[in-house]
């Protein structure tokens, strides 16, 4: 479904700060649905007039009330209407006030009760807002329906001003209160007019027992904060109010103006005790993983330690050889293991991972005379680290095989001609790519890679097809710079 400010740049002509009122206006509506108990609807004017002097309206958004049963079970966002169906709009947008009345929608076949409301930007009416309800009869509306109702319509009359939604609108959250939470409605010299049932249970939690009605906040024990900033700016105001260590409630001020002063407020209250508790409790967690990666981390490095004190000490060449491709593998792991000890999550960015494994290889394994140069291309995105260790681990091996039979010691290399390694990364939606490529001297005649017996190609094989689910080829290079060079490329399955 195309968004609001795609269909007004397609239907309409509105200019783009226009548009923005409008989206700004839809960010913050579904208050005003609950505050109405109604559907809302945004009409835009669909190009220019009619050779009959009509309009014609496209449906630019729609909200649903979360306090009443909507009217529409269908999504109108985006139909095009004839002015001959909205009457009231067409009205409402050419005379720029407000007017209410009813009308048969051919789908539902019944009346319906429509309020259209200009939205103003800037002086001039850019669309139409239309609170639309199905009838009540013979039911008396209670008083937080009819607070509710009144608190909309001031509202209403703001929008028809063009003093709202607000221009410097603070982005609500998703911890936001809703007006189902609870609302407390000021009148202009900042006192208590009416508390809804879920509000004063909320000021219960908060300590606050005493009738609020005609009091100030300070005067029933509160931060004034939230209220005093909302009369003196005129824009909305969040922020946490904290009893203890156990109670947090979050408190949205949203002023009330009459041609542009603030002539009361809404404040919105929601108990928001249990998602702190939460956040802590995540917090803590996460804090302790990640001291647990650090710890692995700081354990895997005191084994490479001691591995290489044990190679000192051997006199066998190929021991050391061992001893020193052990050491390798364990601090690929470790490398993932420090990032995740610096990272919240399980996650982490594999190009932080591929780099420092490259440099560890080139650090240890390369001398100056000879040669060979690391090139890392691509980035495959965040990966989990159950993912990303054993690609580290296959890393680490297919460098070291690169080193170790693309560039045998009697392969002339030279600063001007030296070898190069290319690592190249690509992610698509499902799956990951990594490729090793060298310029070496090849394969040996009639290489297997299902009956290669070396250690490193084995721990290769069994970590990509097994440990991974992937697939991995090796097959000679283009043969560019005079040597056929080897391509290694593993495929693994990713999530999206």
């Amino acid at each position: 479904m195309a968004s609001l400010a795609e269909l007004a740049r397609f239907f309409t002509r509105l200019d783009p700060e226009a548009i923005a009122h409008l989206q700004r206006l839809a960010a913050s509506w579904g208050l005003l649905a609950d505050f109405c108990f109604a559907d809302l609807l945004l009409f835009g004017v669909v190009g220019e007039p009619r050779e009959n002097g009509g309009n014609r309206f496209v449906v630019l958004a729609q909200v649903r009330p979360t306090t009443a049963q909507t009217v529409y079970r269908a999504d109108w966002v985006g139909t095009v209407l004839e002015e001959e169906e909205r009457p009231l709009v067409a009205r409402a947008y050419r005379l720029g006030e407000i007017i209410e009345g009813e009308i048969t929608i051919s789908p539902l076949k019944e009346r319906v009760r429509v309020l259209c409301i200009p939205v103003r930007h800037k002086g001039r009416v850019v669309a139409v807002m239309t609170r639309e309800s199905t009838p009540s009869f013979g039911r008396q509306p209670g008083e937080l329906e009819r607070t509710y109702v009144d608190v909309f319509n001031r509202f209403a009359r703001m929008i028809a001003n063009g003093d709202f939604p607000f221009a410097a609108e603070d982005v609500e959250t998703e911890e936001a209160p809703r007006v189902g939470d609870g609302v407390i409605v000021l009148d202009a010299s900042g006192r208590v007019e009416y508390s809804s049932p879920n509000a004063v249970s909320t000021l219960h939690r908060l300590g606050v027992h005493a009738n609020a009605e005609g009091l100030r906040f300070s005067e029933l024990g509160l931060d004034e904060t939230v209220v005093s900033s909302v009369f003196a700016t005129g824009l909305p105001v969040t922020e946490e109010l904290n009893r203890g260590l156990d109670i947090t409630v979050l408190m949205r001020g949203i002023p009330l103006l009459d041609h542009g002063a603030v002539s009361g407020a809404v404040v919105l209250l929601r108990d928001i005790s249990e998602l702190r508790r939460r956040d802590l409790l995540l917090l803590s967690k996460d804090a302790t993983i990640r001291e647990i990666h650090h710890r692995v981390k700081n354990n895997l490095q005191t084994i490479s330690s001691l591995l290489r004190l044990q190679g000192r000490r051997l006199d066998s060449a190929e021991a050391r050889t061992a001893i020193e491709e052990s050491v390798r593998r364990i601090r690929s792991i470790a490398l993932v293991h420090e990032i995740l000890s610096r990272e919240a999550g399980d996650d982490v960015p594999f190009v932080d991972v591929v780099k420092p494994v490259v440099a560890m290889v080139a650090d240890s394994m390369i001398s100056p005379d000879h040669p060979i140069r690391f090139e890392v291309r691509g980035d495959g995105g965040i990966l989990p680290a159950g993912i990303a260790t054993p690609l580290a681990v296959v890393l680490n091996e297919l460098l070291q095989n690169a080193v170790d039979h693309a560039y045998p010691p009697e392969l002339d290399l030279t600063e001007d001609e030296p070898g190069r390694v290319t690592v190249t990364i690509d992610r698509t939606d499902d799956a990951l790519t990594l490729e090793v490529a060298d310029d070496g001297v090849g394969l040996p005649e009639g290489f297997d890679l299902d009956n290669a017996t070396g250690l490193g190609l084995s721990i290769v094989r069994t970590l990509v097809t097994s440990d991974l689910a992937g697939e991995i080829t090796i097959r000679s290079g283009d043969g560019e710079g005079g040597r056929p060079g080897t391509q290694v490329a593993l495929r693994v399955p990713v999530a999206p």
